[in-house]
This record gives C-alpha cells, structure tokens and sequence, in this order.
C-alpha cells in the first residue's frame, strides 16, 4: 500500500505504510466490541495476604495472560492459597525486602508485552485493568491510576496521606514540568520494553514515585485513568504516612540528579498507530 493518501478534497498527505492486521489467533478478546493482540502480566506482591487474595483474583480478568504472585516470605497460606485459585499462577519468592523489590523481581519474571501492577490486599480493583490495557494499546507508554481525576476515588485515604500526597505531587509537577493529579499510588500499567527506563533500584513504597518520575524524565507518554481505592479487607498496611513520605521525598530530590535512560523504540511491529486494537 502507497504511503500516499488521497484525502476527499483532492489534497495528498503522506503516511507510513500500514501493516497487515496479525492473524485472528493473535488476539484476545476483552469485550464484546474489543480485542487486543498484546499479550498482559498482572504482577501481585503480596506478604500474608491469604485472606486477601479469593477477593483479589477474583476480580482479575480471565483473558489476562500470566499472573506473577511475588511472595514476600510468608507465614500464612498465601503461595497455596494463590496456587488453589490459579493453578497456572506464576510464584516469585522474594530475596530482599520491601514492595520495590518485590515489584523489581516480578517485573524480571513477566513474559507479556503489558505489565500491570496491582496490590494484594484488595485496594485496587482488577476490574479496572481493562481501562489501563486501553490507554496502553491506544498510544500510551506508561498509564497510571489517579484517584483524583473524575470517576476516581478512595474509601481508605485519611488527611495525612491526602495531604502528603497532595505536596509530593506538587513537587514532582514543578520540577519534572508534569501534570499528575496521584503520585504515591500503587496502580499502574506499562510496556515491558519500557522496564530499563525505569529500571528499579529502591526497596520500598517510594517505587511508585520513582517510576513517575523516570517515566517523565524519559519522555514516556504517560496517561492516567480514574481509578477508585478500597479498604484493605484484611490485615494492617505495612505503609508509614511519615517515614515514607521523607523516602518519597528523597527520591525526588534525588532523581533531579539522574541522567534519564533513553526509551527503547517502539517495534517496527507496532506503530503508534496500530498497536493491535481491533
């Protein structure tokens, strides 16, 4: 097909060639009315969420094509738990501490082209996975959830941590020239090619700030989608508003410093016009 399009009014513009569509077999369908041919990871890190994970993979779709449950060394049931509700679920057990780390070594075990991140104690709605698929597959590089734009919100965000969050994304849109509206939240979705831009070197629950960050830095073309956030169901939250509000703070100062890692180019196989939505 000629890269020259005759448009109705008789004037031509240039364009790149289109590519064949992939064979029918290539695609997963979503809805009635939407199929995509990238194939999607959902990482979980999880530590004693036993109880937790019935409700968790229960609203994880069933056209997702791997889930990497991160262990965290538990002492509950949470590995057999996880293999008695997906038998093909994926187990990473993790060797460091913290939630980056656990997040850094699923990442390194997804096969897909899509990785999406969600938590194991049932504050982030799996449901809403079809939202981040399709920001991805429509042009974004990197998508994130934002309880604050409108269809967004939490049931679980007292003052301190609204406000916290509120002055941290503040400081992220001055320095970085963003426009984020929810830095500090643990919903977000990328290409895995896009994995050496963000490159994870930090242990703990500043790692969603840090691939805010990096992503911006490197020019990714990031998208937020309305994302609601529910109450842990069981168990407590391992997150200190105080002590990891001054990591979260650290890594921003400290990623001003940080050459950013130029994006790998997008695959001849999936120009930014068709990446394979049908």
């Amino acid at each position: 097909m000629s890269p020259e399009i005759t448009k109705a009014n008789g004037h031509k513009i240039q364009g790149s060639a289109l590519r064949s569509m992939p064979p029918i077999e290539r695609f997963t369908p979503l809805t009635p009315h939407l199929a995509i041919s990238p194939t999607v990871s959902v990482v979980v890190p999880a530590m004693n969420e036993a109880e937790n994970l019935p409700h968790v993979f229960a609203t994880i779709p069933q056209w997702i094509d791997e889930i990497v449950l991160v262990d965290g060394n538990s002492v509950d049931d949470t590995v057999a738990v996880a293999r008695r509700l997906r038998p093909n679920v994926k187990i990473v057990t993790q060797t460091g501490k913290g939630k980056g780390d656990a997040l850094a070594a699923g990442f390194a075990a997804c096969t897909s082209d899509i990785i999406v991140m969600i938590d194991a104690d049932g504050s982030t709605d799996g449901h809403e996975i079809i939202s981040f698929v399709g920001a991805l597959v429509t042009g974004a590089d990197f998508v994130k959830g934002s309880r604050y734009i409108s269809g967004g919100g939490s049931d679980d965000l007292t003052f301190s941590r609204y406000f916290g969050n509120k002055v941290l994304t503040t400081l992220v849109n001055v320095f970085y020239r963003t426009k984020y509206t929810d830095l500090c939240y643990g919903y977000n979705a990328f290409w895995t090619r896009h994995l050496p831009v963000l490159d994870l070197d930090c242990d703990g629950f500043e790692v969603e700030t840090l691939m805010n960050v990096r992503a911006a830095k490197a020019g990714l073309r990031v998208h937020e989608v309305p994302s609601h956030e529910r109450c842990r169901i069981h168990g407590e939250s391992n997150l200190h508003a105080v002590r990891d509000g001054i990591r979260v703070l650290k890594t921003i100062l400290r990623e001003r410093r940080r050459r950013p890692t130029q994006p790998v180019p997008e695959p001849a196989a999936r120009p930014a016009a068709d990446r394979g939505v049908a």
